[in-house]
């Protein structure tokens, strides 16, 4: 039996909330596709595990580790897509962000093979991270 898309969604974003990489990353089917929104340096689309861990990873190098994300809404799953509100914020050096997003999960077999983020101002989330 496959578990379901919210349940796979849930595991992920505790598993992020808690800062557990392994159990975060293992929510991810090893051919993921991650789109991530804007015109910043992390902006483009990740394809792959290994390509997705490295986006977080250095989200959180960038952020000097304060780069967190929070689940503000109930999890709204429509088969295989799970649409989760969010609120995500950072520091670095003498910037910050906080802002909503929703992030956009598709689930299938069990693993997340898919995300579509999306920030409430694209234009204060580009400019925190900043351009390579």
């Amino acid at each position: 039996m496959t578990t379901q898309p919210a349940t796979i969604a849930r595991i992920y974003f505790e598993a992020l909330r808690r800062g557990d990489v392994p159990t975060l990353m293992n929510q991810f089917a090893q051919d993921v596709v991650w789109h991530q929104p804007g015109e910043n340096r992390f902006s483009g689309i990740h394809r792959g595990v290994d390509s997705v861990g490295a986006l977080i990873g250095g989200m959180m190098r960038l952020s000097d580790g304060s780069f967190a994300l929070e689940v503000t809404g109930p999890l709204m799953a429509n088969g295989d897509l799970v649409a989760v509100p969010v609120r995500f914020t950072g520091r670095r050096e003498d910037a910050s962000m906080d802002m909503s997003g929703v992030d956009l999960l598709t689930v299938r077999d069990g693993k997340i093979v898919e995300m579509h983020l999306f920030s409430e101002d694209g234009a204060a989330e580009d400019a925190f991270w900043g351009t390579v």
